[in-house]
């Protein structure tokens, strides 16, 4: 297995973000149906594809954020604590802000 490069994971995550934003933006471009019911379905299919959109959008923010962290020299460091996030959490979520402790200690 090769060594983790968060370069390499960040730039994957932007191209994946940056896809998924555009086909999403592309979906939501088409043009509605004429009859009402299949324009109601669509409505909310757009509901939808609008919530999907705003995640891609979120995680291109963070990964931005991210990479700025890795040019200051403050990636992989916990925003909460400012202990080392694990390399293991670094390559399952390349974009992490907080340490595992820290991350469970927010979501309560």
């Amino acid at each position: 297995m090769p060594a983790f490069d968060p370069h390499i994971a960040l730039y994957t995550l932007v191209n994946e973000y940056s896809a998924r934003a555009n086909a999403i933006r592309q979906d939501l471009a088409r043009m509605h149906s004429a009859g009402f019911a299949e324009q109601a379905q669509q409505r909310q299919n757009d509901d939808v594809l609008q919530t999907l959109l705003a995640e891609a959008e979120t995680g291109l923010r963070q990964v931005g954020l991210a990479k700025l962290r890795l040019a200051e020299g403050r990636y992989g460091l916990c925003l909460r604590c400012g202990e080392a996030i694990s390399a293991a959490r670094l390559q399952v979520m390349p974009a992490a802000e907080c340490c595992l402790a820290c991350a469970d200690a927010r979501e309560r």
